[in-house]
């Protein structure tokens, strides 16, 4: 068998790489790589339809400031189609109506992804209330609260905190899942492509998500609006039925 051995460098800008836990990184703030992949992060966490590679480049967007500054008509004339321009305009538009616990994740910290950020957010309701003590109750890592910690310093008070969001938690998340209640969803969705997906989303906002009918489960899910065994099972055990997964 062939031995794998992985690079020391990055390919884009030739910086030495670091290994965190399983991973490498390039720690070279000024990658062109690293910022583009950054920026494709960002758009795929806050799903922000239509901003891919491509886009990226032709919209020659270098950070998430060119991102929310870009005016139509660059964008018409760089995508060359009006159509794809409005509709990429509005999808940005949405992306700033977001809870701080989808947020954090999008900006690419280090071991700050979706759970360590419905943690924090279990305990804090403004970006402004996270330091050493929150994240210690939140139970992150000694690893993670630095990395959180430093991005705040040295990222975010240095540009982010100027763009167009909140910064807000609606309302403090559960760490308990289950605490708001045990959902189970039956049949096909038209609110998410996969119901992994629409677990994950379930998950974050503090839920616990079950595969099948149990005593404990408090919702259905049925989007499809077939009559299936299962929907029939929960009228009779008087649980609510929802035929719109967001309505949660």
């Amino acid at each position: 068998m062939k031995q794998i051995i992985p690079p020391t460098t990055c390919p884009s800008c030739m910086a030495q790489l670091e290994w965190v836990k399983d991973q490498l990184y390039c720690n070279n703030s000024n990658c062109l790589g690293k910022t583009s992949k950054k920026i494709e992060h960002f758009a795929k966490t806050l799903k922000i339809k239509g901003l891919g590679p491509r886009t990226v480049e032709r919209l020659q967007i270098l950070d998430l400031h060119d991102l929310y500054e870009l005016p139509l008509e660059i964008m018409i004339e760089a995508l060359q189609s009006e159509k794809l321009a409005v509709k990429l305009s509005r999808e940005i538009e949405s992306s700033k109506v977001v809870d701080l616990v989808e947020l954090l994740p999008a900006f690419s910290i280090k071991l700050i992804g979706n759970t360590a950020s419905r943690k924090i957010c279990s305990i804090v309701k403004h970006i402004d209330d996270i330091n050493e003590d929150t994240c210690s109750k939140a139970g992150l890592g000694p690893a993670a609260t630095e990395n959180l910690l430093d991005w705040l310093i040295e990222e975010f008070t240095n540009g982010y905190d100027r763009l167009p969001f909140s910064w807000k938690q609606r309302e403090a998340l559960v760490t308990n899942t289950g605490t708001k209640g045990v959902v189970c969803i039956t049949g096909k969705l038209k609110s998410y492509k996969t119901k992994a997906a629409a677990k994950q989303y379930l998950e974050t906002m503090g839920y616990l998500v079950k595969s099948s009918l149990t005593k404990d489960v408090t919702i259905l899910v049925n989007e499809s609006g077939i009559e299936s065994a299962k929907t029939q099972a929960a009228r009779d055990k008087g649980v609510l039925i929802i035929t719109n997964l967001k309505e949660i």
